[in-house]
């Protein structure tokens, strides 16, 4: 059988996550320490209630965490919601290879998990708007873009997107848990023509799916998780969670509070969209996340409404 792409090189359980962090941080030392989340790059421990730690997975999330813990600190204190700031670094060890952070806990469940109706995403997306007209701010570029990649992942570049997702969804066809659909190709087909969208580079979370927008009991936005793709890059990039996250007067809000989308960032957009919604069913189907199945199913609808 082939590996999967999300298999880790090295997992982290919370008894050695509990020795890793009492050896390197005395203050929280014997503090109890629970497994939170998972994904494809990092395993996310809970410790003492408080304390959120993310140890790498496979060795090409490296770079992200220098980009996270260098670059989140500056990002924090500019942006209208709470971002992680790391307080504790972790270095290499003989039994662990890598570095690891942690940061103080941000409350919240992750849309994907919550899965709201979408007639009740308004609020939260004229958050989510706000948030990004925040970090697409060109003054960050100067504040926080210096040794910042640009797209390395190529995700602005809807012919390379294009071409990734038709794989992505063979596979959740196969399954049995999609249906081809003839709009989704002819989208496909389209796309595999456009350009990526020009214009100046902004600094980008990167990969801003639904798993990464947290919510309150409320169902507004509680923060943004996960920047270990952080980088310079076209609105576009980010903009994605517009079309897969969100439609109708959902939507409507979230760009009304971000500003004018051109076209091509729009179209770009929509790809990656139409991408990412793709490859995360094809993990949710893979792993037994049933939300996160239904909710990305439900974001490849959404992504050419």
């Amino acid at each position: 059988m082939t590996t999967p792409e999300w298999a880790p090189e090295h997992e982290v359980t919370p008894e050695l996550a509990s020795t890793l962090i009492g050896r390197r941080f005395p203050e929280l030392r014997g503090a109890p320490v629970e497994r939170l989340a998972t994904g494809w790059d990092n395993t996310v421990l809970l410790v003492g209630g408080d304390w959120v730690f993310r140890f790498p997975r496979r060795r090409m999330a490296l770079a992200g965490v220098e980009r996270e813990t260098a670059v989140l600190p500056v990002l924090a204190p500019r942006l209208p919601l709470p971002v992680p700031v790391p307080r504790f670094l972790g270095e290499p060890s003989d039994d662990f290879p890598w570095p690891f952070w942690g940061a103080r806990r941000i409350p919240g469940r992750e849309l994907a998990e919550v899965r709201p109706p979408d007639e009740d995403r308004v609020a939260l997306a004229a958050e989510t708007g706000a948030f990004l007209r925040a970090l697409h701010d060109p003054a960050l570029v100067r504040e926080a873009g210096e040794g910042l990649p640009v797209d390395p992942m190529g995700r602005a570049d809807p012919a390379g997107r294009a071409a990734r997702t038709r794989g992505r969804l063979d596979a959740i066809a196969a399954r049995g848990v999609w249906r081809p659909d003839p709009a989704v190709e002819e989208f496909l087909a389209a796309a595999e023509g456009w350009d990526a969208p020009g214009g100046d580079p902004v600094v980008v979370h990167g990969d801003l799916h639904v798993r990464h927008l947290l919510l309150t009991p409320a169902g507004r936005a509680a923060g943004v998780i996960d920047w270990g793709d952080v980088c310079l890059g076209a609105p576009a990039v980010d903009l994605s969670l517009a079309y897969a996250g969100f439609g109708g007067a959902a939507r409507e809000a979230l760009l009304a509070e971000y500003g004018t989308v051109p076209p091509e960032q729009e179209t770009a957009a929509r790809a990656l969209a139409l991408n990412l919604t793709a490859t995360l069913a094809e993990y949710a189907a893979s792993t037994g996340r049933d939300a996160l199945l239904a909710e990305t199913l439900a974001g490849i609808g959404r992504a050419l409404s």
